[in-house]
């Protein structure tokens, strides 16, 4: 089954917040490398070298099927269970 490989770089902000960017949807592990290469000699990436990730997506399945519960929702549920 074919697959696409998707590539992102992440960093905790100054307010220690996950910062990601969505960098590109590639048709091979190497050409996904091949974006890391040039891509790292950007500012910014090249003093985060260990946020770039590649992860594999088998294509024509179903990569989320657990559901989701909203931000908001989560986030009083959050405080909620803070408070208990």
């Amino acid at each position: 089954m074919p697959s696409v490989y998707v590539l992102q770089h992440s960093h905790a902000d100054e307010n220690g917040n996950d910062d990601v960017k969505f960098i590109g949807v590639y048709s091979s592990r190497e050409k996904a490398q091949s974006a890391v290469a040039r891509i790292s000699r950007a500012s910014g990436f090249s003093d985060e070298l260990d946020g770039f990730n590649i992860d594999e997506y088998p294509m024509d399945q179903d990569h989320w099927v657990e559901g989701y519960v909203p931000l908001a929702n989560a986030e009083m549920l959050l405080a909620a269970s803070v408070r208990d």
